[in-house]
């Protein structure tokens, strides 16, 4: 069957895995067999067995995307992540399939990928937003730098002697001040992620808030706070203290000398998620986390 050039997926993989690899050749040939162009990186095709039908372009850009309708993603949590930076800047739904451990943007896991490939072919999915932060670093009044995230923007102490020496601001006003590892600021995707390692409550996905978690406070009050989706949530760096340093998704790093102010509000631009199924979250928690409820009987009829 040729292909149908006004249907394009790209594939996304981490090459380093053999399991990637495998699954991107079974996903790759799938979609071909069906008439559906594939484009891939040409750094990560070198490490693919792809046929050469299968269109590879040069740059990670957002360009890269242009005129497809999907983005598949292979691998752990953090090739995840970095199929949610194309995703974002691209506007073009991600659909995740997971090779690692947890995965909670996944949506499916690697025994499944025939029927990815079925409902990529069918169109059976279905697009939903997920809520980003936007993330801006203040110093002496000035803006010195500015990122993004999905997950979280985790404000962390860089040496291991000393404490991070920070006061918690919500909606412009103070709210406590203590030494702590860092702070973690997240959306509800992210209450599953660093945040809920730091002992933050996980929230629904379809709950619109944001999450401010200490990590590790010398402080008798100092614990996750949720607050509106339409808070702006602010960490300052005390004066005169060691730095620190700001990590948007684990990914993107830069220093925070004394005296930075880092505020995070609700992401002006989404990510968008391709889904396969209608399970709710609750059934994924349980599955991700494999939490015990034998025993459960369920409502009465």
């Amino acid at each position: 069957m040729t292909q149908d050039r006004s249907r394009t997926v790209f594939l996304l993989a981490h090459t380093g895995r053999p399991a990637a690899v495998r699954s991107a050749e079974l996903v790759v040939k799938g979609l071909l067999r069906a008439g559906i162009g594939v484009r891939v990186l040409e750094a990560e095709a070198a490490d693919l067995p792809l046929p050469g039908e299968v269109e590879l372009v040069k740059e990670a850009t957002p360009q890269s995307l242009d005129g497809c309708e999907l983005l598949i993603v292979l691998g752990g949590d953090g090739t995840l992540l970095r199929g949610a930076e194309f995703a974002r800047a691209s506007g073009v739904p991600m659909l995740g399939v997971n090779l690692g451990r947890v995965g909670f943007l996944a949506e499916a896991e690697r025994d499944d990928l025939d029927k990815v490939v079925d409902r990529v072919v069918n169109r059976a999915y279905e697009v939903e937003e997920r809520m980003t932060v936007d993330v801006v670093v203040h110093r002496n009044g000035d803006i010195v730098h500015t990122d993004w995230a999905l997950n979280e923007a985790a404000v962390q102490k860089v040496s291991a002697e000393r404490m991070l020496e920070v006061v918690l601001e919500i909606d412009g006003r103070p709210v406590t001040g203590f030494g702590c590892d860092g702070i973690v600021c997240a959306t509800p995707t992210g209450s599953t992620a660093y945040a809920f390692s730091a002992g933050g409550p996980v929230v629904w996905p379809e709950v619109e808030a944001l999450l401010m978690v200490p990590i590790s406070a010398h402080a008798l009050f100092a614990k996750p706070l949720v607050t509106s989706p339409d808070s702006v949530l602010a960490v300052e760096v005390l004066p005169h203290v060691p730095p620190g340093v700001l990590w948007c998704d684990g990914r993107r790093t830069v220093e925070l000398p004394p005296g930075a102010r880092v505020e995070v509000r609700r992401g002006a631009v989404p990510v968008r998620l391709a889904r396969l199924h209608h399970a709710s979250f609750t059934d994924r928690l349980v599955a991700k986390f494999a939490l015990p409820v034998s025993g459960w009987r369920g409502a009465p009829h």
